[in-house]
Parts: C-alpha cells; sequence; structure tokens
C-alpha cells in the first residue's frame, strides 16, 4: 500500500506509540530551545546513538513551527505493520496533491 500524509497530532503520537517509536531529535542539530531536526526513533534501528528523545510537546511544537507533516505507511506491502516514515514540509506535500 501506499503512503500517506498526515499533520495531526493524535494519529502521529498514536501511529509512532503503536510501533514503539519515540519523538526524537538528531543530537547536535539544536541549541538552546531549539531542539534541532526531529525524528521518530524506533527501537533498534539505526538511529542509535545519532537521536536523543525529546518530549511529545518539544516534538510537535517543532513539527507545527516548521510546518512539517509526516509521510507514512500503515502496512507494507505483505500487511505487516510498517514503519515506513519520513518528516517533510507540508508545502511539498500541498504541491503534490494538485500537481
Amino acid at each position: 500500500s501506499g503512503a500517506s500524509y498526515t499533520t495531526d497530532h493524535d494519529f502521529i503520537r498514536k501511529w509512532a506509540e503503536e510501533r514503539g517509536a519515540k519523538p526524537a531529535a538528531v543530537k547536535g542539530t539544536g541549541g538552546g530551545d531549539d531542539p534541532g531536526i526531529i525524528r521518530l526513533d524506533f527501537p533498534g534501528f539505526s538511529g542509535e546513538g545519532k537521536l536523543e528523545e525529546i518530549s511529545w510537546d518539544e516534538w510537535f511544537d517543532k513539527f507545527d513551527d516548521n510546518e512539517l507533516a509526516l509521510l507514512y505507511q500503515e502496512k507494507t506491502a505483505g500487511g505487516e505493520k510498517s514503519n515506513f516514515n519520513k518528516i517533510v514540509k507540508r508545502s511539498t506535500v500541498e504541491h503534490r496533491k494538485t500537481g
């Protein structure tokens, strides 16, 4: 199945928590109150050591301030629960919808 986009906080949080993912920031990209580049951190995946956990509040502040959207997949082609996700600019998504 293809990927979908969302900006819905409750949906994103539920989607992440169902997969054991935590809100995180890439270490060394922020400063002061700015968490930097945000990601969803899945346990046991490649981000280990590069990501630090932040609160959902901080994550969503950054998400909205930067007008981001989550590109996500519910299930893989084989019907398994998919962890595929990418954080993209909302403008990219809106352009794609209309274009």
